[in-house]
């Protein structure tokens, strides 16, 4: 259910507000229930969301804590440019 809600802010915040819902294609209405929502929501707070598309791209491969990522690359370009 909808319910309308009156709030006092500085013209100038409304004014960036606007622009930006408009850029996100969202009505400030819209933007504020979904800010209003994220802070009260039952979630933990660290926890971060990962979008199913983001997790369609994962390859399931692990990289080790040591990898030399600086090495690899430099036997790479060696290997290259022989």
């Amino acid at each position: 259910m909808d319910t309308k809600l009156t709030l006092k802010l500085d013209q100038e915040i409304i004014e960036k507000a606007k622009l930006y819902a408009s850029e996100k294609k969202l009505s400030l209405s819209r933007l504020i229930e979904n800010y209003l929502n994220s802070l009260t929501s039952d979630k933990p707070k660290n926890e971060l969301q990962i979008s199913p598309f983001v997790k369609s791209l994962s390859s399931g491969i692990t990289i080790p804590a040591n990898y030399d990522y600086k090495k690899d690359r430099v036997d790479y370009l060696e290997q290259k440019y022989k």
